[in-house]
């Protein structure tokens, strides 16, 4: 049987050009990340739907007699003050146009993020297996306020999908670096 044998030819590596040793372009200024018009806008609708969620389920007078609600309360003010204040940071940045991009505020919005975006997960989450016991397995709709907690519940889970990009953006800026 004739069969040919694979051989490697060695190649020379060509020679190096200054196009070669020029410095990688960065995009600091991507969309969504702090100090752009859609961080803002994330930053607003995360604030909007966390503060609505907190509103909705404060104004039920039954929802401290369950640990998750009180811990969707807690998460959702956490959430709401955390992206108010960095929605009034990225204002300023875009008015004086400066840039947040060094990395201690990257890596502090990006923490940042990551809990707060963790925990309002976590409490939509248990929210929602309570008000799906109370709904489909207990039948006690009647004497609970199920459509303001479903509510509420919806809102939060809106929030941690607005919470989301932001913490992607900035934990995707502070890997790059």
């Amino acid at each position: 049987m004739n069969v040919s044998h694979a051989s490697v030819h060695p190649v020379e590596d060509p020679p190096a050009t200054e196009a070669d040793n020029a410095p990688r372009v960065r995009m600091d200024n991507i969309q969504g990340m702090p100090g752009t018009l859609l961080g803002l806008a994330l930053r607003f609708f995360q604030f909007l739907f966390a503060a609505a969620s907190l509103c909705v389920m404060a104004t039920t007078s039954d929802f401290p007699s369950v640990t998750a609600f009180c811990y969707l309360v807690a998460a959702a003010g956490l959430q709401s003050l955390w992206s108010l204040t960095l929605a009034m940071v990225d204002a300023y940045a875009i008015l004086v146009k400066r840039s947040l991009q060094n990395r201690r505020a990257v890596s502090l919005f990006a923490v940042g993020d990551g809990v707060t975006s963790t925990l309002t997960f976590a409490a939509a989450c248990a929210s929602a297996g309570i008000t799906v016991l109370i709904d489909n397995d207990l039948n006690s709709c009647a004497q609970n306020h199920c459509v303001q907690f479903e509510t509420s519940t919806a809102l939060a889970f809106i929030s941690w999908f607005a919470a989301l990009p932001s913490f992607l953006f900035n934990f995707w800026s502070l890997a790059s670096r």
